[in-house]
């Protein structure tokens, strides 16, 4: 018995030390509305398959110009669907791997309870303060932003009470810390358990703006990085889709 207790013990250590061995780590871009859902998908990754992410967020339109750049990532989880597909035709993602992870939702949000009514009409309130949204070349959620200011014709009108912030992640920061009255950010960043975090908000209409389609893709420095490789396949299954839709996002 000791002999075959001695055995199964050497054959379970020679497993995990395989096992640990065969771990790889995946550097993955990814838009920053996105930014707090991919924490909760790299440690079901790494749980179930001891693989490893090394995370960056940001504005997609910069990773775009970073990775034509020759920027070391494996995956790229934009905010949009064009940047993703014009890596495939740029010769740097691999081809057939390219998929819509999420489909995301604008809003208005304050850190203020009660500031933001259901229709956003605090948008004509005359002691409005600041609003943010994320610049339109870099980050499609700023460019849907403009595209509600449009569809209300206020753009004109707010100019001068318009803050821009790099990515969606500065604009929530600036609404977050004050800096702005209200702003156009996703709903991503202000949920938890699908309920609002804090603050107020109005959910704007789908009508009001273009499809916010998001799509990932494994880009050629990931084709022989097993974590990079199962991160796509765990973007796909139908737990990890379940998990997306409770931050607020449309599948």
């Amino acid at each position: 018995m000791r002999l075959l207790l001695s055995a199964l013990s050497v054959l379970l250590c020679t497993a995990f030390t395989h096992t640990a061995a065969q771990a790889a780590e995946a550097q993955v871009a990814v838009a920053a509305n996105f930014a707090e859902p991919i924490k909760a998908i790299a440690a079901v990754l790494q749980k179930t398959t001891g693989h490893t992410l090394k995370i960056s967020t940001g504005a997609s339109g910069a990773f775009y110009t970073q990775i034509k750049n020759g920027a070391p990532f494996d995956v790229f989880l934009s905010a949009d669907n064009e940047r993703p597909e014009m890596l495939e035709k740029d010769g740097l993602a691999q081809p057939g791997t390219r998929f819509t992870y999420a489909t995301g939702k604008l809003v208005l949000w304050s850190v203020k309870p009660g500031r933001v009514d259901g229709q956003g009409a605090v948008l004509k309130a005359a002691d409005l303060g600041k609003v943010a949204f994320a610049n339109p070349k870099t980050a499609p959620y700023g460019a849907a932003a403009l595209q509600v200011l449009d569809k209300l014709a206020l753009k004109d009108a707010l100019a001068p009470k318009l803050v821009q912030g790099e990515s969606i992640g500065q604009t929530f920061n600036f609404v977050k810390t004050g800096n702005a009255d209200v702003g156009f950010v996703a709903m991503s960043q202000v949920l938890e358990g699908g309920q609002l975090k804090e603050g107020s908000m109005w959910v704007i209409p789908q009508t009001h703006y273009d499809a916010i389609r998001q799509d990932a893709v494994l880009l050629k420095r990931g084709a022989n990085n097993e974590a990079a490789k199962e991160l796509i396949k765990l973007l796909q299954s139908p737990n990890i889709r379940d998990l997306i839709r409770s931050y607020g996002y449309d599948l």
